[in-house]
């Protein structure tokens, strides 16, 4: 071969390695799809994170499941596709631009629309690259020349094109009606904008008096100052205590409106005095309610939180002091009964820290009944898209039916500004909520519209307004494919085949992007949905920023390598949807569970080091595979189980059981093929021979095979270590075919026989530290079984036994002879094990532990034999709950039995 033999570092460095082939990947362009290959395709459309996001665990934990299932479907000869992205995170960016503008004494008001959105466009272009680089840290083997951002000019015209369509289809409306309102941000917000938080307040407890001057009705509120926008108070039909005030009206304290009492459903007459105010422009509930039974809608706050002229003396009071005045005047006019203090769920602005308001506001809004029947529909005929784990699809379909109208117009200038056009001119140059509009894909087209129905001198002017993030997400899936244009992306790639992500967005992305694409495609746009847990904290307690116990995965990164924790990360999932912990411990940033991949990757390196030691240069290519005929048992094991492992790993990960994959391979890899192959082969490599020659092909082949199977959980050692193994020469091991099943391989006898064998070893090994003999020492062993099937095992690994138990002389044997020298014994199921010890050992510490274990076998036959004495247990306890105890009890009475023998040979 070659003079110069390759061959690893003796120590792996993650950190040299990782971003060695990172680069590489990415210069040689190694994941870039074809959309012009025939044949089957893999496309994952991956979650666009936040262009304001650094990396955080929940991120890395969907990423490396996501990188998984890509790598493995492209080695699979699949045509492949990951496609990255971001979006523009409309409020998260205004946070960021406004908290600088006001460092500076200014706001965006004050330096305009288009000098903003140039700010934000700086901004994006300096600083929103870091979370892409994060992810291509983390290894995503995704195709960056298909990268898409939320608001370039393909996915703009995508949005635009999918808002004139609803519109035109009557499924886009403007209205004014109630919605979460953020007064930090000034801007409407979706529910998936608000974090619900348990806060301990109050409940006030006023007087409404009767209009006829007969009595008056107690409410509870939490929300003392909406009672100046209350236009009724309303009872349940069945609650007996107020039928007799049906149709009566009180007079609003305060402000001295007379309001009607009303019955309706929706009343609970558990809660408080089961008589509630209501206020139709400042609460959901009493939004139906007001529209049910046709009350007046007063709306008594402005956009920043403080009181508007509706609220009378209380005008321009921010909404919280606002409160305290309207108690304190309630309770001079007499009218506050008691306070308590009450524990209840305030919703706040996710982005703008404080609480919502719910607000009358006119805004645009998506039909979702004819969208959601869509989507059901396709659920319902076609089990599409199919959930896994299946309990999902009952939280989607309940979502599916439970949706009510989505508001997706935002009060802010980052995103895609609404394509409706004002005729101004119609209302004296202003916008107002009567104005009429023109929706179209541009301004041009508007104005053409325009002039048709008003006339040439006309002014008209955009809608100031952008769409809510998740409209443009809600076409994610078939946008970046290139939709509304026949893409030759989205002919090859579309519907995409999985979803990965968290449990928590189904209701917000998820069904937006089914009901979305069910309209615009006419299919729903990925086969499954893969959901995935949390990744818990040390304590098991779900990360939060309010909590401040997240942890960073690039710390982990830094300190034992991306593989390592991909590894961690996959391994810990005990089933789909499962929630993980990791462990950390926060003053050394350090994790034991992160550090036992690390030192995984390490046994494989030094593993693969000691075979191409022995390759001396050859490659798997040049070696060969294995002839069938010239393998011995080892060899003929080793790929038995290699092909076990193959079809184990193909199985689970098929089935998204990506944790139990992830766990296989880390026991054959460290156990069968480190611990055991390596082992058993380790004494015919030293001798030019035919034995030698087989033993360096296995050992080859399956080092080869194993870096496939391992590549897509660790892509970066497995990569580096093929590189190396093979000399590849341009190639990289993410293009190599999957390791295929060979069931001529596969040999279930001949692997229980070495579990047999491996038992004994084990055995002999423990039973020399037992009686303290030197590692060095080469021992005669007996091992006697009545079994001809055992001695025939046995026999046929003599070998093993004798290279791995160093043993000198070894008898198999169907009876013992009379020992009349002193032995240490040990018990593999039925077989004994006998090493004689004459001259070897301290015969006195022998028996000491001898006698000690044995106390803990009688004490245990003690504790069996009493269950089994116990009628009640033996008559109520499962059959095979009973029948287990009585083996354990035989099998420990055999052991004692043993264990009294070679006491009495000591003595």
């Amino acid at each position: 071969m070659t003079a110069n033999i390759p061959e690893l570092p003796t120590q792996y460095d993650p950190k040299t390695t990782e971003s060695k082939w990172q680069d590489a990947w990415d210069t040689h362009q190694v994941f870039k799809a074809d959309n012009s290959k025939d044949g089957k395709t893999y496309c994952i459309v991956i979650p666009p994170p936040n262009v304001t996001g650094t990396l955080h665990m929940g991120h890395a934990f969907g990423d490396c499941l996501m990188d998984v299932l890509v790598r493995y479907h492209r080695m699979c000869g699949y045509n492949t596709l990951c496609l990255p992205g971001t979006d523009h995170a409309s409020i998260a960016v205004h946070t960021i631009l406004d908290k600088q503008l006001k460092a500076e004494g200014i706001t965006r008001k004050d330096i305009g629309r288009e000098k903003f959105l140039e700010k934000a466009w700086q901004w994006k272009e300096e600083s929103g690259g870091k979370i892409v680089n994060q992810m291509k840290r983390i290894g995503l083997s995704a195709d960056w020349s298909r990268e898409r951002f939320t608001l370039d000019e393909g996915l703009s015209k995508a949005v635009r094109t999918a808002f004139v369509k609803l519109y035109e289809a009557g499924l886009i409306y403007r209205g004014n009606y109630l919605v979460n309102w953020c007064p930090a941000s000034l801007s409407a917000v979706s529910d998936v904008e608000v974090e619900s938080k348990e806060v301990e307040g109050h409940l006030w407890h006023f007087r409404y008096p009767l209009s006829d001057g007969s009595g008056h009705v107690e409410v509870a509120t939490t929300r003392p100052e909406t009672m100046l926008g209350d236009t009724g108070v309303a009872v349940n039909p069945n609650d007996e205590r107020y039928k007799n005030l049906l149709g009566k009206t009180i007079t609003l304290p305060i402000v001295g409106r007379e309001i009607p009492i009303f019955a309706d459903e929706l009343v609970d007459p558990e809660f408080g005095t089961g008589c509630v105010k209501v206020t139709p422009a400042h609460d959901p509930n009493d939004f139906e309610m007001g529209n049910r039974h046709k009350l007046p809608f007063i709306n008594i706050m402005n956009k920043d939180g403080t009181l508007n002229e509706n609220a009378g003396i209380f005008e321009g009071q921010d909404r919280y002091v606002a409160r305290k005045n309207v108690i304190k005047k309630l309770e001079e006019e007499g009218f506050l009964i008691k306070t308590e203090k009450y524990t209840h769920t305030v919703p706040y602005s996710d982005r703008g820290k404080v609480p919502v308001e719910p607000l009358l506001s006119t805004q645009w809004f998506v039909k979702i009944e004819p969208l959601a029947q869509k989507a059901l529909k396709c659920l319902d005929e076609n089990n599409s898209p199919h959930f896994v784990p299946q309990r999902w699809e009952k939280v989607y379909r309940d979502w599916l039916v439970k949706l009510k109208d989505w508001c997706i117009s935002r009060q802010l200038w980052w995103g895609h500004q609404i394509p409706a056009w004002y005729v101004i001119s119609e209302t004296n140059g202003e916008i107002t909520d009567n104005t009429p509009f023109i929706v179209a894909h541009s301004e041009e087209e508007a104005l053409e519209k325009a002039k048709k129905d008003y006339g040439d001198n006309i002014k008209l002017e955009q809608d100031p307004d952008v769409l809510d993030t998740w409209f443009s997400s809600g076409l994610w899936p078939f946008s970046t494919l290139g939709w509304p244009e026949n893409a030759q992306d989205l002919n090859t790639y579309y519907p995409t085949s999985t979803l990965v992500t968290g449990f928590d967005i189904i209701f917000f992305w998820v069904a937006r992007m089914t009901m979305m694409a069910g309209y615009f495609t006419d299919e729903m746009p990925f086969k499954d949905v893969y959901i995935h847990g949390l990744v818990r904290d040390e304590n098991g307690k779900k990360m939060s920023k309010s909590a401040n116990n997240g942890i960073d995965p690039l710390i982990l990164i830094e300190k034992y390598g991306t593989d390592a924790l991909r590894y961690t990360l996959i391994r810990e999932v005990a089933g789909a949807g499962q929630d993980i912990s990791l462990q950390y411990d926060r003053k050394t940033d350090q994790s034991e569970s992160v550090e036992a991949s690390r030192n995984f990757a390490n046994k494989l390196w030094n593993a693969a080091r000691f075979v191409m030691m022995h390759l001396k240069g050859e490659t798997p290519q040049s070696l060969g595979t294995p002839e069938i005929d010239k393998l011995e048992l080892s060899d003929k094991w080793i790929l038995s189980r290699f092909h076990q492992t193959v079809q184990q790993t193909k199985d689970d990960i098929e089935a998204y059981g990506l944790g139990e994959a992830a766990k296989g391979l880390y026991e054959f890899i460290w156990g069968d093929f480190c611990d055991w192959y390596i082992e058993l082969v380790k004494t015919r490599l030293w001798d030019e021979t035919p034995s030698r020659d087989v033993a360096r092909q296995t050992l080859a082949y399956v080092l080869d095979g194993t870096l496939k199977l391992l590549h897509p959980f660790m892509p970066h050692i497995t990569e580096e270590i093929w590189q190396t193994l093979t000399q590849s020469n341009g190639e990289f091991i993410a293009l190599q075919a999957y390791p295929e099943v060979n069931n001529s391989l596969i040999n279930p006898d001949l692997e229980d026989s070495f579990t047999l064998l491996f038992e004994t070893i084990r055995t002999l090994r423990n039973m020399r530290a037992e009686a303290d003999i030197k590692p060095g020492v080469k021992v005669s062993v007996i091992l006697q079984s009545e079994s001809e099937q055992e001695r025939s095992i046995l026999e046929s690994g003599r070998k093993y036994i004798q290279d791995l138990g160093k043993v000198e002389n070894l008898t198999i044997t169907a009876q013992l002879e009379q020992q009349t020298e002193q032995v240490v014994a040990g018990v593999v199921g039925t077989i004994q094990a006998l090493i004689p010890l004459s001259g070897v050992v301290d015969i006195a510490s022998l028996r000491a532990k001898l006698e000690k274990n044995l106390g803990k076998i009688e004490a245990e036959i003690k504790s069996l034999s009493g269950r089994l004495n116990n009628p009640g247990f033996v008559n109520k306890a499962p059959e095979d709950v009973v029948q287990g105890a009585r083996d354990a009890l035989a099998e420990a009475e055999k052991q004692a039995e043993i264990l009294r023998e070679r006491l009495k040979r000591l003595q």
